[in-house]
């Protein structure tokens, strides 16, 4: 279960600070943004997401070049600030947070980047906030959730 307190904290930080936030997700989903929604006053800082699951969708709509994802994969840093950069021609926000990662076995996942590895990008108005690669142990529910929670706690720790 994702820590709501967590969310709500980081809403009303963004919406102190007048911030606006949206996000491009791969393996969470679109949890991460469902969970921002969920927060009191979602409406003052929230402008949406774009759930990029399929690799064709981070090139056609995110403008992530084919050559970056036949080298690195898909699930990789370089892919994750890409389709963090392409959000920010999509969707006008203050702040982008690209997530991509492994939650279960199946992708391109490998002795380096094991399954319950997390991407996580974030811009504020273009310039870097938080470059992270994360690892969570568990079942796919386990590391989605985890990765919604650090995803939270980035924003605080780096806005407060």
């Amino acid at each position: 279960m994702i820590n709501a307190k967590l969310i709500n904290d980081c809403a009303v930080l963004l919406i102190s600070k007048g911030l606006t936030i949206a996000f491009a997700e791969s393996a969470t989903a679109g949890r991460i943004c469902a969970e921002f929604a969920m927060a009191e006053h979602a409406g003052m800082f929230l402008k949406g997401g774009l759930n990029c699951y399929d690799a064709a969708l981070k090139e056609q709509l995110l403008g992530v070049k084919p050559e970056s994802i036949q080298l690195f994969s898909p699930e990789s840093a370089l892919v994750t600030r890409a389709i963090t950069e392409g959000l920010s021609r999509l969707i006008p926000a203050d702040i982008h947070v690209g997530c991509t990662g492994f939650t279960c076995a199946g992708g391109s996942e490998s002795e380096v980047k094991p399954v319950g590895t997390m991407f996580l990008y974030g811009t504020l108005k273009g310039k870097l906030l938080f470059n992270q690669k994360i690892y969570f142990e568990g079942p796919p529910e386990n590391i989605v959730s985890k990765t919604v929670e650090k995803t939270a706690s980035l924003l605080i720790a780096y806005l407060s």
